[in-house]
């Protein structure tokens, strides 16, 4: 994806801790010799936050004007240079997005900073690290992303890259954020797995309203119009996330009763099936076939 060159980014929405050390007093997930493929299953891409553990330090936030970020992401010829400015990027995008369609309802959308982090932070939902995956924390309203994780999703899990696969992301955390102010995000409340649950219908919500940013993206005034190759990327993210994906490269077989996220073609079907739409109402995931 392309970032329009002359639009100006906005880094306050961005808290840097790279290179913070971080993680006094969390839990991580992952005892008992889980690798981080497997914490992936359970983490990747909004996994309940609130099982990664008590926290009793949430860690030092350094915002952008304290980094390289306020002086080298600036506008969209920066995001298109480097990863972190481009995580910038889309964050501002998804917000702006989400901010112009709850004013279209007569509702306020409540903007969120993203953590970017290195190795491991603190957040309210515990310790974060690169295995977690990026997740969004309920408890302090904040995203948690690592930049490794991308290389991750292409090196263990076989997708493609591109840079709308790092906007799907973005846009799929932040969907959890939507859900949060529209009082839904906890009907999944990581409970009820398996392939129709409520877990699983929590994520394919947030995969839709990932897909409903994508269809607005470049009204935002962020991106350039997407083309069709920058959406097989985003498609091609949500299949590397399927439960039924990671659990064959992991585990070697595929249980759907254990699936937290859903299937590959369930991920890429409610992502498509909000960017087709561009309406957040078309994202209804709580009853009915998945």
């Amino acid at each position: 994806m392309t970032f329009n060159p002359n639009t100006r980014l906005d880094p306050g929405q961005i808290s840097d801790r790279r290179g913070i050390p971080g993680g006094r007093g969390g839990i991580a997930i992952g005892g008992g010799g889980l690798g981080i493929a497997l914490l992936l299953i359970y983490a990747l891409l909004g996994g309940n936050p609130d099982d990664l553990g008590s926290l009793t330090d949430p860690g030092a936030v350094v915002g952008p004007e304290g980094t390289a970020m306020a002086a080298d992401c600036q506008t969209g010829q920066d995001a298109n240079e480097r990863d972190d400015c481009r995580i910038l990027g889309y964050v501002n995008s998804v917000q702006r997005y989400w901010t112009d369609s709850f004013a279209a309802s007569g509702e306020t959308y409540e903007a969120i900073d993203t953590v970017l982090f290195s190795d491991s932070t603190s957040s309210a939902c515990g310790t974060a690290t690169a295995a977690t995956g990026p997740f969004y924390c309920p408890a302090d309203g904040l995203v948690y992303i690592d930049l490794g994780f991308f290389g991750e999703l292409r090196s263990r899990f076989g997708a493609q890259g591109g840079s709308l696969a790092q906007g799907y992301v973005v846009a799929h955390e932040y969907g959890h954020h939507v859900q949060d102010l529209l009082g839904v995000l906890d009907a999944g409340g990581g409970a009820g797995t398996g392939a129709e649950g409520a877990s699983v219908r929590t994520e394919l919500q947030a995969d839709c309203f990932a897909g409903v940013w994508a269809n607005h993206a470049a009204s935002t005034g962020f991106l350039e119009p997407l083309t069709e190759a920058q959406i097989a990327d985003a498609l091609d993210a949500a299949a590397a996330v399927g439960d039924d994906r990671i659990q064959e490269a992991t585990q070697g077989e595929v249980d759907p009763d254990s699936w937290t996220h859903g299937s590959s073609a369930q991920r890429q079907r409610w992502f498509k099936n909000g960017y087709d739409s561009g309406d957040p109402a078309a994202c209804d995931t709580s009853g009915g076939d998945l």
